[in-house]
């Protein structure tokens, strides 16, 4: 049995960190609560600057607070890997051949 991972775990990691919204703005360098709140729901994806500015504030490395994304990207760039892989190896010349 697989296990489904949520896309992010913010709102998780801020509770257990004992901060509320308003703190967690505040440590992004956000305006408002409203925007760590949009993040936590998933309804917007934070600029890289955002997402290390999360990993600081909640001393959790980001593959670990967007999980389920993390995973799903591992996944797409594990099979672009394994085509490139059969891609160079069969441009890699043969041992024995000429190349010119």
């Amino acid at each position: 049995m697989t296990s489904h991972k949520l896309a992010n775990y913010l709102r998780a990691y801020r509770k257990r960190s004992g901060l509320s919204q308003s703190e967690v703005a505040y440590l992004l360098g956000c305006k408002n609560a409203a925007q760590v709140s949009r993040y936590e729901r998933r309804r917007h994806m934070p600029p890289l600057r955002t997402a290390l500015a999360f990993q600081a504030a909640l001393r959790t490395p980001l593959s670990e607070l967007y999980a389920g994304t993390y995973e799903s990207i591992a996944k797409e760039v594990a099979v672009r890997a394994q085509s490139l892989a059969v891609e160079l190896q069969s441009k890699t010349p043969k041992r024995g051949t000429n190349l010119i």
